[in-house]
């Protein structure tokens, strides 16, 4: 028998995600980076391994700066600036490959910076489970303490990965780039970990499983989605009445319990689909819907296909 999975390990069984390290960048000031936009399935993430750089606000709001052992994810995959703050015309840059990697590299004579930039990949089918409940730009600093002054753990861990991300990339190892991916895949779940545990995540799924009154709740849905679950259970989890579950719930999630509840059957109910030995009924039936024809709206209505429609385009993947 299996023990009952953490509701990282659970998120990560559900929707699985593949790190890839694509450039380090070696730069002096001026420097200047401008990413577009990236694709449905990927969330882009840099880490800066010394020196310093600045996130531009599209907003037009002050720039936030990142420091050395600093992540940042954007969970959306929206276009972003990142640069030297001096405000002069960057240095071109020009790109070489060594090793395991392609190197990104300018001219500059100002302050260096040595980042690592990269993708975490996913199926479209799970990307409204992660954007929607991730923060849109997660800035982790993995030299940073949770909210009683102690040193996190897992920001030991974080450091120690980076090191070894920073010593693949700089070597001609066998199997470097293979290595190089899968200390990227890893970054993702330690990522999280990390920034579940500081408590100071914003709204957002990190927030509420970083809130312990919460953290009953969100396992069980986690861990048993098709349960029938009703806001008194879920709030009788928490040891606390329904109308300050529904409070707390939304105040740290920035969503209803409902609304995640159903997210986490659908994104299940997707991933089962794609087994050609389970029918729709029986799909239906695990996820917590009592009618077929239920199950299929709702299905419709979040994914925006029928299931036998989506069984098909998944065929095709």
């Amino acid at each position: 028998m299996s023990p009952p999975l953490d509701w990282l390990s659970r998120l990560l069984e559900m929707t699985p995600v593949r790190g890839q390290l694509d450039l380090r960048c070696y730069y002096s000031a001026p420097w200047r980076i401008d990413q577009g936009a990236s694709a449905a399935g990927e969330i882009p993430y840099h880490v800066v391994v010394s020196g310093s750089a600045l996130l531009e606000d599209p907003a037009g709001g002050a720039a936030q700066r990142l420091a050395p052992g600093d992540i940042l994810l954007l969970a959306n995959g929206e276009a972003h600036s990142l640069h030297d703050g001096s405000g002069a015309r960057p240095k071109p840059a020009r790109e070489r490959m060594a090793a395991n990697l392609v190197f990104s590299e300018n001219i500059g004579k100002g302050d260096r910076l040595d980042m690592l930039c990269g993708r975490f990949v996913f199926t479209a089918a799970h990307a409204r489970l992660l954007r929607t409940y991730l923060p849109e730009r997660l800035i982790v600093r993995s030299s940073g303490q949770n909210g009683f002054g102690e040193t996190l753990e897992s920001g030991a861990d974080l450091a120690g990965l980076l090191a070894l991300m920073r010593k693949e990339s700089g070597v001609d190892s066998l199997g470097g780039r293979a290595m190089l991916n899968a200390l990227s895949t890893a970054l993702f779940a330690l990522t999280l970990r990390f920034a579940s545990e500081s408590g100071e995540a914003p709204a957002g799924m990190l927030a509420l499983a970083g809130y312990p009154r919460l953290a009953p709740a969100m396992e069980a849905m986690f861990h048993s989605p098709g349960h029938p679950w009703t806001l008194p259970s879920l709030a009788s989890l928490c040891n606390m009445s329904r109308a300050t579950f529904v409070r707390l719930f939304r105040e740290k999630l920035g969503r209803s319990a409902s609304d995640f509840l159903t997210d986490i059957r659908m994104t299940l109910a997707s991933n089962e689909l794609r087994k050609p030995s389970a029918s729709t009924g029986a799909v239906a039936d695990m996820v917590g819907y009592q009618s077929e024809a239920a199950f299929q709206r709702a299905f419709k209505l979040h994914i925006g296909v029928t299931p036998a429609r989506w069984r098909k385009t998944a065929d095709l993947d």
